[in-house]
């Protein structure tokens, strides 16, 4: 028997319930672990409120993101045994499977084996915010040593991990956040400058930064309107990544800095990497030594125990956080 975490009809946080039920051995690719971190991602808002790219079907599981200990692998898993701390990447769909539990299954090809330096809540604060900053900046990107970068959202769990890869790879992170009230916090994460969207002309700024040269790369889970601004301060032949919607109106984007700098704009997801066996297999690579090097340091804003997991998506609804939440198992 195990708790797990259900939903049966779309609503707030009020919806979630914690059930006991009989998980099944793992089938031939599967892993089976005993959850002791869950990270919380804000896709599962998105769907326990009937706001994601599929409809959930009741009763409904939930969590992208964990990291155990195995407990028994499937006949066709060669890569894990009994007793590896392990870690879950998102690289399936809720309709198939879902962390928030104390022993759950996951699909062998969204495993990984995590560096021993770090703790299980380290290590279910990692994987999805380093691999979905990897794929955009490193894997599309191609980001180069002294690049300007600017990073939306920067005191998210990705945007924090957007600065640390910037670092990582000897450009130049500059965070964008809406007020100043993060800002100290934004430089002591790495952040060379920081953009405050509501009280600042971004444009301006940003050309301030990098001495009129303009950014080479954006990675913005916000767009809207406010994207006008920061094509304005996109340098020749730059790219900007959308890879969310926090703002759900149309990009507003100015023609003639397109038709004039080539600016590239894309939509972004983590599945891009995830389901790609061969783009899984260097993020995993790239992000594991930047955590065993500490390259990488996952920060963690809060944590709950399960029983709390309610407050735990509560708090991440506030947007108060800086870091990732990650309840405890």
């Amino acid at each position: 028997m195990s708790k797990v975490v259900v939903f049966n009809q779309t609503g707030s946080a009020d919806v979630l319930e914690i059930q006991d039920v009989v998980v099944a051995s793992p089938g031939p690719n599967e892993v089976q672990i005993a959850v002791r971190a869950i990270g919380i991602n804000r896709a599962e808002i998105m769907y326990r409120t009937g706001q994601y790219v599929i409809e959930p079907q009741f009763p409904a599981r939930l969590g992208y993101e964990a990291a155990g200990v195995v407990q028994a692998v499937g006949t066709s898993v060669t890569e894990f045994a009994p007793g590896d701390s392990v870690s879950v990447i998102p690289a399936f769909t809720f309709s198939d499977y879902g962390m928030y539990g104390e022993i759950v299954n996951a699909p062998a090809h969204a495993v990984v084996k995590h560096p021993q330096n770090l703790s299980f809540e380290q290590a279910a604060a990692s994987w999805m915010m380093y691999v979905t900053a990897f794929g955009a900046l490193i894997e599309y990107g191609n980001l180069k040593a002294g690049d300007h970068v600017l990073i939306n959202a920067a005191s998210s769990s990705v945007g924090l991990a957007a600065i640390q890869i910037t670092r990582m790879r000897g450009a130049i992170p500059i965070a964008m956040t809406r007020t100043g009230d993060k800002r100290a916090l934004l430089l002591e994460a790495g952040a060379a400058a920081v953009v405050a969207s509501q009280e600042q002309s971004v444009a301006e700024e940003i050309n301030r930064l990098t001495a009129g040269k303009g950014i080479q790369m954006a990675f913005d889970p916000v767009g809207g309107p406010g994207v006008a601004e920061i094509a304005k301060a996109m340098s020749d032949g730059a790219i900007f990544f959308q890879y969310g919607a926090l703002d759900s109106r149309d990009l507003s984007v100015p023609v003639f800095a397109i038709l004039g700098k080539h600016l590239t704009f894309r939509g972004y997801e983590l599945f891009e990497i995830t389901t790609d066996a061969e783009k899984m297999a260097r993020a995993k690579a790239f992000v594991s030594e930047g955590l065993r090097t500490g390259a990488l340091q996952p920060l963690i804003d809060k944590t709950f125990p399960l029983e709390h997991i309610a407050d735990a998506q509560r708090y991440m609804e506030s947007n108060g956080q800086v870091g990732k939440i990650v309840v405890t198992v």
